[in-house]
């Protein structure tokens, strides 16, 4: 039984996490470098070194044996989450912020349809309509994308929820209980790998350095630390639903602060997309009062 103040602590964290989570746009808009896979190197050496330091501090000498604990699902999950992570530093590099953050949040919806497809698993009858809804809006954006040239960035951005969802199956049909620090932990190391060979020379300027820096502490580590608490006093349709923020965020900072204004196709694609992934959480929420309680 989770108290009203701790309801209340919740959606502070998480939307804490979703600023942490929307400043990524305006970090990489505010580089010298533009190769995506340098930024994604550095991003990922800098949570790395960050997680460690945590991990360290919380397990110390167990966390060998903590990361060994989570078996080869917990591989396949870090290096998942290390093709969502580049994707996501590779379609921002070609296409707006707002269109990566917009295709990239389809994740729910890419999960339930690989659930149903992989597992089995029912699809609630909102969940049908809201997909084929964001199924529209992003194919609006697609072909916005085509005129202006950013189309590779946003088939790029499709990646990431497919990576979502592979992940979600994988972990689902192994009822493997991974612990997700620990994995992201791993995905840092597997993304630094995978990004080392086409990001060499590794030399940025200093200024850009402080910026990636921020961004695999702060913009990364630290909303995932943030979420990560939060889920202890929310629900899982909260949790999605407030995750959206990061769209509306990350969106209005690089219009704000950038002058990064979506094309009127992105937008109203990507409002139908919100709008869909909105009603279908909100409608979680309400079709699930046991977990509110």
């Amino acid at each position: 039984m989770r108290t009203p103040a701790q309801h209340r602590k919740g959606i502070a964290l998480m939307i804490g996490a979703t600023l942490c989570w929307a400043t990524a746009g305006v970090l990489v808009r505010n580089m010298e470098v533009t190769d995506g896979w340098k930024i994604a190197f550095w991003r990922s050496f800098f949570m790395t070194a960050f997680l460690l330091v945590v991990l360290s501090v919380q397990h110390g000498s167990r966390l060998p044996q903590r990361v060994h604990a989570m078996g080869w699902p917990g591989v396949m999950s870090g290096l998942l989450f290390a093709w969502m992570m580049i994707c996501f530093i590779l379609a921002l590099s070609l296409t707006t912020v707002a269109n990566t953050l917009v295709v990239g949040s389809i994740s729910p919806f890419v999960a339930a349809l690989c659930g149903r497809l992989f597992l089995g698993e029912k699809v609630a009858p909102r969940t049908w309509i809201a997909m084929i809804a964001a199924i529209g809006g992003i194919t609006m954006m697609l072909f916005d994308a085509l005129s202006g040239g950013g189309w590779a960035g946003n088939l790029i951005a499709l990646c990431i929820p497919l990576g979502f969802g592979a992940n979600v199956v994988i972990l689902r049909k192994h009822r493997s209980a991974v612990d997700m620090v620990p994995s992201v932990l791993l995905a840092g190391i597997f993304s630094m790998l995978i990004a080392l060979p086409f990001a060499l020379p590794l030399s940025v300027t200093t200024g850009d350095l402080a910026l990636l820096s921020i961004m695999g502490v702060v913009q990364l580590s630290a909303g995932l630390l943030l979420m990560m608490v939060a889920v202890r006093y929310l629900a899982s349709a909260e949790i999605g639903l407030l995750s959206i923020l990061e769209i509306i965020f990350g969106t209005l900072s690089v219009w704000l602060l950038i002058g990064e204004r979506p094309s009127q196709a992105a937008l109203l694609g990507g409002g139908v997309v919100v709008a869909a992934l909105v009603t279908n959480q909100i409608a979680g929420v309400r079709q699930s009062p046991a977990t509110q309680s």
